[in-house]
Order: structure tokens, then C-alpha cells, then sequence
């Protein structure tokens, strides 16, 4: 009896010590908001913010100053009036962030391309912000509240101002704005202020009924367009306001830098109150059933318990251990289901596959491989992967109307199903030690920022590229966080550039396979040793230029939502049997700008030559890829490494020494590779300089569009 008593004080006070656990385990902060809020950090000059840091720390339990967070996740930051300079930067991936404040600073650049589309209130007002709109508001379907006023804004509203269908705020006074207002017309705008701009054209109708119009110092043209045939009244959306938000945790040191309301504040602690009790109450309900549980079992024999347990079902093993499932991957036959093998079992016990299409993969992200063909990956014999969705989302209560999501800590099965979108295949480490002769160095064809690529033979003689991953490269990914990167980048399709086979993501080791290109990358071909180097006429470096140049234009205005390289230099441009470009690495920012793989990768860039002027400032945007774009046409024009300590002091650095020389019709020559021979119209010469100098101009803004370089090259061909 009394052993029985004591093991009920050490059932409760285990329970007791689990649900005390629960409640103070939720400080650390998700390392997505980590990473962005050190980008951000950087960005904006590393200013006197009181517990900011460029690496690592943890916002939410540190009380980071103009901070807000709900558990574990970034949702606000205020920082208006904090005398900041710097730029935006362009790594602003925080998951769940609701309100963004950099209002009344010195903050110079463009706005950045990409914004978190889970913002409802975004005020960038009072600062230096110069360019364009940027076309990424189409995302921020649930912003409400936006402030762009008394910045040097100009150029027209982008299409995608209209999908912001929860707009009801909108000051955009006091800049260079132009072009007309038909893109506001159907937004349920109840706040808009355009004064001091240059916008003209008649004012839409609908304009005129909002509450709080404010028009003036604009040169309108003053008629009234027609109003359009009655539709269906664009539904508001019901979110809430962005001020009803609730905050927690990590309020910066002071109340004033978070700017955070009392009456929030106040109606967040009471309803927490609420919460917590209810928490309360729900964990002594679950401690009675345990306890009457554990009394019943204790009057049973010995065998019923046993079978007690059978018939409950105890796991023997690992919640997330893989197993083989027929629902997963559509297996009919015994064949088929051989095919699952258990990740533990040894080399020798998995029987020899006759065919690459045997097994079947998920997804990751994209180095330097090379797409041979368009022909689909869908090839008889092997069962179809069902198409996969968003992974699920565990959801915490919901507070003031807001429903915070948060990834689970680990990818399940039901993960791993829905993150497939397209046929990519899953190999085993055990295959692909098979197929890589056990990653020899023999079949070792490059390395790289994330780590070292092996060629793989197929049975049937087929090649792959088969990228294995440094550990430092993802060490602040989530397994399910990386199916989600590889599920973004399987949906990055294009002729120009690497497509993505398969992966592995089994005993700690993260792999991507890729097609393969015969040709190795454009740095060999122009660099390499005379047995590796493939003659590349003028005519040929202009359709490598402009195959590069398309592949740009596509992650940076054709792809949603835009992807910025980061990592765009001569190794990263393939070339394949038809001295066809594919340019690799494509949609693995997240990897490049983490940790320390981004500080190194950041290193390899500035030390290769490569690195725009800005990026000394932790700025990195679409306009840096071109200027590394830029320093590839030097390559291809001169011949020479972007960097090359061989040569006299003076020379070693291209740029330093190419470009005060491209408008010179006579040095510009001397420039010319050697292995040209002359072969060279000079009139094709002189615009392939001109489009070259203009990707090297020192200041972002005066770079050109990859479209508009796309077209130049064109015209050349």
C-alpha cells in the first residue's frame, strides 16, 4: 500500500513538473525571426539598439528593445523616431511578424522587393526610401494599415496595390508618386492621403466617397471618370485592426520604443489570465484521469496488464521513425513495396536497385547542376507521389481574433506527403553511396559554399549530381523547414536553370540531386586547364550572357514572390551538352544568407570579386545580382578570373581594372580575350561594354532591369 502512495506523489509531481516545463519552455525564439531580425540588423548600420545583435541571441527572452512577440514568434517591431540610417536590406522573412514601425528614421534604398505577407500594419514613413513601389505588395493580402509618406518615392502604383484587399488605411503623401488611381478604386479604403505628388488623370469616383480623402498638390486632370456598371461589393476584410494585435513577452526595455497600447496590454494580460486557467483547470482534469487510471491498473494481475497494453497499443520505437506505407506511395504489388527500405538497416540488406526510378523522393534546393532536356520526370515502372500541400500548422489559441501558427518542432509523415509538388524523387544514403562509389574523391566533380558535389552513375549509365550538404549549411533548419525550402524551390521551372531531381534527408545527412551537365560550369570553360577549356566563339558568349541574363529576369520578375541569387558568379553557370546555359543555386537564400554559411558565402563573394559595393553594408538586393552579373560579361569579354593574384597588383581585381576602360574604343580591344583571335564585329564590341558598364555602375539605382538587359542581348544575337 505504501508503495503504491508513493508512486502516486511521483506520478503527480512529475505531472506538476511537466506543465510548469510547458509554461516556461516557450522563450526561445523560432530561428527564422532570429536570422531576419539580424539581417535586419545589419542592414540598418548594427545601430545602438539595446540587445540587438547581427548573430544569433533570442529576441523574445531577451527583451530586445522595440520587440513584441507571441511565443516563440516576432510580431511586432516598433522602432520609429530611433534616429536609424542604413537600408532595409532584403532578408525581411520573418513568419508571423503583424506590424512593422521604422517610421521617422534616416533609412535610405529602395522598399525591399520582398515583404512578410502576414503584415497588417507596415509604416515606413519620414525616412530616405528612394525607387519605386515594389510589386511585392501583392502578397500582403492582409494588410490594413500603410504608410509610405514623406519619403522620395516615385514612379507609378504597382498593379498589385489593387489585391491588397484589406486596405483601409493608406498614406502616401509627400513623395514623387505619378500615374493615375484606377488601381485604388475597389479597395476598402476608409483613410487615404496622396497629397504633394504627381499623380494625374481623372480621380475614379469611388475615390471620392472615402471618409478621409486628402488630394491636394497633385496635378489632376479634375474630371470625374464615369462610374463603372454596379458589381457585387468587394467584401472588407475581416480581419482586425492591426492595433487590437495582442503582444507578449518581449517588450523592448522601455514601453515608449515598443509603442505598444495600455489598453492592449491590459486586455492581453486578462484574457491570458483566462487562458492560463483554463489551462489550469484542463491539466487537473487530465491529472484526475491519470490517477484513477493508474489505480485501476494497479488492481489488475500482472497478466491483464499486459494484455491491457496490447490492446492500447504501445510504440516501440520513435514517433517519427520512417516506415514503409502503401497510402504514401501508391505501391500494388510486392515488387513495389520492397522498395521502402528502414533507414537503419545495413548497406548490404538493400537489394540492388536496377533503376534510379525505383525510388522516389521529396524535395530541397538547388547548387550546381544542370537541366539537359525538358522531357518529364514521369517515366513508366514507378508509382506517382500524391501531389502535396502546405505542411499543417499547429495552431495555439486564438487571441483578440489572431490566430498565431507555429510549425511543429519536427516533420512527420503527414509533413514529408505534403510538401511534394512535383516528381521528385527520394533516394536512401545507402543508394547514393552506391551510385557516388561511396562519395569517393575520385567521383568529387566541385565544392562549393554548401558543400561538396559527387557524380553518380546509374545502373543504366545514367549521370547525376549529387550535392552533399555541409552540416553548418542547414544547422538552423528544421527537418520540416527544409522540405518546405526544397518544396519552394521544386516549383522554380525554367530552361535556364538547374532543375532539381530528388534528395535525401536520412541519419543526419541532407542531399540534393540534380541532373547532369557534361560541360562543367562557364569558370572552367574559361579559367580551367587547356584539356578542360571549350573555345567559346564571340557569338556563343553572347547567348551564354543573354541564357544567364533569363534566368535572372525570371527569378527576379516573373517568379512569385521574387527570389534574389545572392550567389551569382562564373561556377554557378553550367553549361550542357549544347553549351546551353542553367544557372544552379537558384531559391537557396535562406541557406546562403544563415549563420555562418552566410557569413562565408558573403566572404567568398567580396574575396572572388564578385560582391556589389552595398554588400558591405549587409545590403544585398536583385540590383546586387546584377552587378555580379555584370563581372560575369567582364569574364566573358576579357577572359580573365574576376580575381586573379597572378597578375600584377593593379590587375588582379577585374573590375577595379576593367572598367575605367570600357569607353576607351582602343583600350576596350586590348581588353579582348586572346583566344578570340579577333573574331569580333567591333560595333557588337562597344554595346557589349556599354551593357557591362552599366551592370557595374556603383549606386543600385542606376543598374538596369535583368528585362531590360535581356533585351539588349537580344538585339545582338
Amino acid at each position: 500500500m505504501g508503495s503504491t502512495k508513493l508512486e502516486l506523489h511521483v506520478g503527480i509531481f512529475v505531472i506538476c513538473v511537466v506543465i510548469l516545463a510547458g509554461t516556461f519552455c516557450v522563450g526561445d525564439t523560432d530561428m527564422v525571426d532570429v536570422g531576419a531580425i539580424n539581417s535586419l540588423y545589419v542592414s540598418l548600420g548594427s545601430p545602438p539598439l539595446q540587445g540587438w545583435k547581427s548573430v544569433g541571441g533570442d529576441p523574445c527572452a531577451e527583451l530586445w528593445q522595440g520587440v513584441a512577440c507571441v511565443f516563440s514568434n516576432i510580431t511586432a517591431i516598433h522602432l520609429g523616431s530611433m534616429n536609424l540610417g542604413g537600408q532595409l536590406g532584403s532578408n525581411l522573412n520573418f513568419p508571423s511578424i503583424l506590424e512593422l514601425d521604422l517610421g521617422n528614421n534616416h533609412i535610405e534604398g529602395p522598399i525591399p522587393f520582398t515583404l512578410p505577407p502576414t503584415l497588417r500594419s507596415l509604416s515606413l514613413s519620414g525616412n530616405r526610401l528612394n525607387g519605386s513601389i515594389p510589386d511585392a505588395l501583392s502578397l500582403l493580402t492582409q494588410l490594413s494599415n500603410l504608410d509610405f509618406s514623406n519619403n522620395n518615392l516615385s514612379g507609378p502604383l504597382p498593379s498589385s496595390t489593387g489585391s491588397l484587399s484589406s486596405l483601409t488605411t493608406l498614406h502616401l503623401q509627400n513623395n514623387k508618386l505619378s500615374g493615375s488611381l484606377y488601381v485604388l478604386q475597389d479597395l476598402p479604403l476608409q483613410d487615404l492621403d496622396i497629397e504633394n505628388n504627381l499623380f494625374s488623370g481623372p480621380i475614379p469616383p469611388k475615390l471620392l466617397s472615402i471618409p478621409n480623402f486628402s488630394k491636394n498638390g497633385n496635378p489632376f486632370n479634375t474630371t470625374i471618370i464615369p462610374s463603372p456598371p454596379l458589381a457585387a461589393p468587394a467584401p472588407i476584410g475581416m480581419v482586425p485592426s492591426p492595433r487590437e494585435s495582442p503582444w507578449k513577452v518581449a517588450y523592448g526595455p522601455s514601453a515608449l520604443t515598443a509603442r505598444v497600447p495600455a489598453s492592449t496590454r491590459k486586455s492581453f494580460i486578462a484574457k491570458s489570465i483566462i487562458w492560463i486557467a483554463g489551462a489550469g483547470i484542463f491539466a487537473f482534469i487530465v491529472l484526475g484521469v491519470c490517477l484513477l487510471m493508474l489505480c485501476c491498473i494497479k488492481r489488475r494481475p500482472e497478466k491483464k496488464n499486459a494484455k491491457k497494453l496490447n490492446d492500447v497499443g504501445v510504440f516501440a520505437g520513435p514517433l517519427n521513425k520512417p516506415t514503409c506505407d502503401d497510402s504514401v506511395f501508391g505501391t500494388t504489388n510486392q515488387e513495389e513495396k520492397g522498395k521502402c527500405e528502414v533507414p537503419n538497416r545495413s548497406t548490404n540488406s538493400i537489394p540492388k536497385v536496377q533503376d534510379e526510378q525505383d525510388v522516389y523522393l521529396k524535395v530541397v534546393s538547388a547548387t550546381s547542376e544542370c537541366n539537359n532536356g525538358h522531357q518529364s520526370m514521369n517515366t513508366g515502372g514507378g508509382s506517382k507521389l500524391s501531389p502535396l500541400q502546405p505542411p499543417p500548422k499547429h495552431s495555439f489559441p486564438t487571441i483578440s481574433g489572431v490566430n498565431i501558427t507555429i510549425n511543429p518542432a519536427t516533420a512527420t509523415k503527414e509533413t514529408e506527403k505534403q510538401v511534394m509538388t512535383n516528381s521528385i524523387k527520394v533516394y536512401t544514403v545507402a543508394l547514393l553511396q552506391q551510385y557516388t562509389n561511396n562519395f569517393s574523391q575520385e567521383n568529387c566533380i566541385g565544392e562549393g559554399t554548401l558543400g561538396p558535389v559527387y557524380q553518380a552513375e546509374l545502373p543504366d549509365g545514367k549521370l547525376l549530381a549529387v550535392r552533399k550538404l555541409d552540416a553548418t549549411a542547414s544547422m538552423g533548419q528544421s527537418h520540416e523547414q527544409f522540405l518546405l525550402l526544397v518544396s519552394s524551390i521544386s516549383n522554380i521551372q525554367h530552361a535556364n536553370i538547374v532543375r532539381l531531381i530528388g534528395y535525401c534527408a536520412e541519419h543526419s545527412q541532407r542531399l540534393l540531386v540534380y541532373e547532369y551537365c557534361s560541360n562543367g560550369t562557364l569558370h572552367d570553360v574559361l579559367h580551367g586547364d587547356d584539356d578542360q577549356r571549350i573555345k567559346l566563339p564571340w557569338n556563343a558568349r553572347i547567348r551564354v550572357a543573354l541564357g544567364a541574363a533569363k534566368a535572372l529576369e525570371y527569378l527576379h520578375e516573373n517568379f512569385r514572390p521574387p527570389i534574389v541569387h545572392r550567389n551569382f558568379r562564373s561556377t554557378n553557370v553550367l553549361l550542357n551538352d549544347n553549351l546551353e546555359v542553367c544557372i544552379s543555386d537558384c531559391g537557396l537564400g535562406p541557406l546562403l544568407s544563415s549563420g555562418s554559411t552566410g557569413q562565408l558565402s558573403g566572404r567568398l563573394l567580396t574575396a572572388y570579386g564578385y560582391s556589389a559595393p552595398e554588400f558591405e553594408s549587409g545590403s544585398y538586393t536583385q540590383q546586387s545580382d546584377v552587378f555580379s552579373f555584370g563581372v560575369v560579361m567582364l569574364e566573358l569579354l576579357t577572359g580573365r578570373k574576376s580575381h586573379d593574384k597572378s597578375r600584377p597588383r593593379a590587375e588582379q581585381f577585374l573590375v577595379r581594372w576593367a572598367v575605367p576602360q570600357l569607353h576607351d574604343i582602343d583600350t576596350l580591344s586590348k581588353m579582348v580575350d586572346p583566344c578570340l583571335s579577333g573574331a569580333y564585329p567591333m560595333k557588337s564590341l562597344s554595346r557589349f561594354a556599354d551593357i557591362v558598364s552599366s551592370c557595374l555602375q556603383r549606386e543600385p539605382e542606376f543598374r538596369p532591369a535583368m528585362s531590360e538587359i535581356v533585351q539588349d542581348l537580344q538585339r545582338m544575337i
